[in-house]
């Protein structure tokens, strides 16, 4: 198996990349890797963690790269040679068997449709994100579409019930539509639609509508959703975290009875933080086109690329795209 990762996309790639990549080479030997982006950057990151080259590690020279303020269409036209687009290209022609990116979501989302192409009967590609809870919710879209129609929000429920059950090992997933309340007639005219294309149809095991409020509580196994509400759900999620810990740390570091409570809880506070860390699956598959392409976090560290890699195996293992064929 060979794995191509974008070196340079994300807020803080090189360098997280690079250790990221690094990590999961060393996890992982049997896995080849080309990492790709600039030489020299790649080198000066290695020699920063004082890390050499892993054996199974390539790196792929290209000194053009995405940004996050380009425009979704760059990677066709003007940055062709980019990592990212090279990495799609290498994909493209059988000399990888997966792509992993942290880069410009729309760029990646409109380049791998264009050149790795959709599942046969697939209409739109979904940025499959679990959300971290006690138990995982698989959402689908977190922001690769922004409009949908009724049907594509069905096809991506199939798609995410299939996904769930090869990756989560889940039987029969719950799906759910994420509306502004769980009335049958509540939200747009798509989500109407939508509602009784989910219900009628009995190759999912449809739930009804979700409310943003009860995501906590676990009440499916797969949310679908448009990617602009969906995105929006799932940073909304990663800042209250964010804002949870760090007035828990400001709690516990008042005084000194507070800081003895922390001792005594430091152990069940750690499994709580572990309950709601994004990081522990890394990177999210777009769900829908015939080869295995990944989106972890713009903000992606080197935990969130070396589990990215272990999700991307896992994705491959079990020749996701060939069974989700099938069903569909």
């Amino acid at each position: 198996m060979k794995i191509a990762i974008d070196a340079m996309g994300g807020d803080n790639a090189p360098l997280e990349i690079v250790k990221g990549t690094v990590v999961a080479a060393e996890n992982n030997p049997e896995v080849k890797i080309a990492l790709i982006g600039n030489k020299k950057a790649i080198l000066n990151s290695l020699t920063e963690i004082g890390k050499t080259l892993p054996e199974n590690v390539e790196i792929v020279h290209t000194d053009i790269e995405v940004t996050m303020e380009d425009d979704p269409m760059v990677v066709m036209k003007e940055k062709s040679d980019s990592s990212m687009a090279v990495g799609l290209k290498l994909l493209k022609d059988g000399s990888v068997d997966a792509f992993l990116s942290a880069g410009n979501t729309g760029a990646l989302h409109v380049g791998s449709t264009l050149m790795i192409r959709k599942i046969k009967g697939v209409r739109r590609s979904a940025i499959a994100t679990v959300l971290p809870f006690h138990k995982p919710i698989l959402m689908l879209d977190s922001g690769a579409n922004p409009e949908v129609t009724e049907d594509i929000l069905l096809q991506w429920a199939i798609i995410g019930s299939a996904y769930s059950h090869l990756m989560f090992d889940i039987e029969k997933p719950r799906v759910g539509l994420l509306n502004n309340g769980t009335e049958e007639r509540k939200g747009t005219a798509v989500h109407q639609a939508a509602y009784q294309l989910l219900k009628d149809n009995e190759h999912i095991n449809f739930i009804g509508n979700i409310e943003s409020k009860q995501l906590t509580s676990c009440p499916c196994d797969v949310l679908v959703t448009d990617g602009f509400t969906g995105n929006i759900t799932l940073k909304l999620i990663e800042g209250l975290g964010m804002f949870m810990f760090s007035s828990l740390k400001d709690m516990f570091t008042a005084n000194l009875i507070t800081k003895a409570a922390f001792v005594c809880m430091k152990k069940q506070l750690k499994q709580f933080k572990r309950m709601f860390d994004a990081s522990k699956y890394g990177g999210a598959p777009l769900l829908g086109l015939n080869k295995p392409v990944f989106k972890a976090h713009g903000s992606s560290k080197e935990r969130d690329i070396k589990n990215a890699v272990k999700q991307v195996i896992k994705y491959c293992d079990l020749n996701v795209v060939e069974k989700m064929s099938t069903n569909l």
